[in-house]
């Protein structure tokens, strides 16, 4: 008598698209096993799928008639499709099996194989699963690829998202909190190229973000924080982006400006923030000796620590961290604004705001037309291409870039129809901006250490000696340089009328400033005049204050 293990597969799919079940099969090669005298010694069952023999059950099974040969003659399955939908691993394993002493066989499609012909038939058993399983396959593909062209997330949300489930069974991506606010800033962060993407990176965990710095990494070049979605290349259709139905989570101007910073277009030298309290303006300072950029450390004393900020180079300049702190902190109370000027401020910033906001269609104009000069330099390459005066690689170069270039663009109009805001809610954000002005130094001093760095770098974009901080003449940024001359006049101001408008034009900056003017990069637009009273406005859109 025959001796023979059964081998029962299922998929899950097969399942509940087939009505395959692993007691109908078992049920029909028991059967078989009686009306043909068969013993059955084991019965296998798996749920996985067939397209490679690197299944948990199959391994087992193999490993046991290595082990014991000649204990099995048959390995029955109802159909080859339950053996193998791979016809090329289905041609070894029957080989393998044979070599054991062990023959394959499907009772609902047998096989003698001792005959040349049914070799064919083996093929046309083997290869149509296959055959299915491809069809099967291509099809999700381009239906995957239909529902990207349509704008949706066909795949695990992003860092930052959620998958979910809308009405009606629509699947979008939503955002996941806190780290879609804690991504969102590492974006704004990483847009000023002023800090590395590992210190960022930090920061951003403490925050709320879970994500390892590989798929951090990922994340920051990822078009579909700006809503969009990557159409990939296919055979002769080129990659490109459609809009998604998601919502974005970063400006399209500050995700662009991070792909700057990351390809080495937009980039500062970035200083990694030090882990010491006592040592915040670490690479902020330069050696009055050298000109070098000083360091800093600690010196164990014998009781405690001792830090100092100190140059690398031979010229061995150091000073005592806790005196040029001191020194620095009380120097910031120069830098707040004079509560009596506050007001006024609010007032002329909201006048001016009002009267701006007819500026957006002059920008606005200008991207347009930039816009269109891309487009007919990208017709004028084409042109060239089909004459034969420009190759197709360099073709690929111009229209790359210039695609590239009009996506920013169109971007940035999108933000120009974001970025004014009521009067109501610009009060609110001066009223708040304000209010820190006029404590600058008390901000700094309960500050944590990555406060500390940015203001510190939001007043002085440049490196500063220990004796210019001391006298004063190290170079700040035009706002903090404009608040400590008002408030240096302010307190040189003995006489005069008490009316507020005519102390503050007594202390006004002096003629020669240049009037309001505009960048392309959307950075910032400057205003400065007085006549009766003080008129004063520096706005730049990726400003935090």
């Amino acid at each position: 008598m025959k001796i023979a293990d059964l081998y029962i597969r299922v998929s899950t799919d097969e399942q509940a698209d087939k009505g395959y079940s692993q007691r109908s099969q078992e049920e029909v090669l028991r059967r078989y096993c009686e009306v043909n005298h068969i013993s059955v010694r084991k019965v296998i069952m798996e749920d996985h799928s067939a397209k490679t023999f690197i299944r948990p059950e199959w391994a087992k099974l193999l490993g046991l008639l290595r082990k014991h040969k000649h204990k099995s003659d048959l390995v029955l399955f109802t159909k080859w499709d339950r053996f193998s939908r791979n016809a090329p691993d289905a041609y070894q394993m029957i080989a393998t099996l044979k070599n054991l002493g062990v023959e394959p066989q499907a009772i609902e499609q047998p096989l003698d194989m001792e005959v040349p012909e049914n070799k064919m038939m083996l093929a046309i058993y083997l290869t149509a699963p296959e055959i299915e399983n491809d069809r099967r396959a291509l099809n999700v593909f381009y239906g995957m690829r239909r529902a990207r062209k349509e704008g949706r997330w066909m795949a695990t949300a992003p860092v930052g998202y959620q998958n979910r489930t809308m009405e009606g069974g629509r699947k979008t991506i939503i955002f996941k909190q806190p780290q879609a606010s804690a991504l969102k800033w590492a974006f704004e962060e990483l847009s000023f190229g002023q800090t590395t993407v590992a210190e960022v990176w930090r920061q951003a965990r403490q925050k709320g973000l879970d994500c390892s710095k590989n798929n951090f990494w990922h994340a920051l070049r990822n078009p579909a924080y700006i809503g969009k979605i990557v159409i990939p290349k296919l055979k002769d259709e080129a990659s490109y982006l459609v809009d998604g139905l998601h919502e974005p989570l970063v400006r399209t101007t500050v995700f662009y400006d991070v792909q700057d910073v990351l390809d080495g277009r937009k980039r500062k030298k970035a200083v990694k923030i030090v882990a010491d309290e006592q040592l915040a303006l670490k690479g902020h300072l330069k050696c009055p000796r050298c000109g070098g950029t000083l360091t800093g450390s600690a010196s164990k004393g014998r009781t405690s620590y001792y830090h100092y900020y100190h140059c690398k180079s031979p010229c061995g300049y150091r000073e005592k961290a806790e005196e040029v702190n001191s020194i620095f902190q009380s120097h910031l109370k120069d830098f707040s604004l004079n509560p009596v000027c506050a007001e006024v401020f609010k007032k002329v910033i909201l006048d001016v705001y009002s009267n701006e906001s007819s500026s957006t269609s002059a920008i606005k104009k200008q991207y347009i037309e930039r816009i269109t000069a891309l487009n007919n330099r990208v017709t004028k390459a084409r042109e060239l291409l089909l004459n034969g005066d420009l190759d197709a690689g360099d073709y690929r170069t111009v229209k790359t870039d210039a695609e590239r270039e009009m996506q920013v663009l169109e971007g940035k109009i999108a933000d120009l129809r974001n970025d004014y805001m009521s009067m109501g809610e610009l009060q609110k954000l001066l009223d708040k901006a304000l209010v820190n002005l006029c404590i600058v130094d008390k901000i700094y001093y309960k500050s944590d250490r990555y406060a500390k760095r940015k203001l510190i770098g939001s007043i002085y974009p440049e490196k500063f000696t220990f004796e210019e901080i001391k006298v004063r003449t190290a170079k700040a940024s035009e706002l903090f340089e404009y608040i400590y001359l008002i408030n240096s006049k302010l307190e040189g101001q003995k006489k005069g009328t008490n009316d507020l408008l005519s102390r503050l034009s007594q202390g006004v900056i002096p003629f020669g400033f240049e009037p309001k003017t505009y960048c392309l990069e959307g950075s910032c637009s400057i205003q400065l005049s007085y006549g009766t009273g003080l008129r004063f406005i520096s706005r730049c859109k990726y400003a935090n204050l």
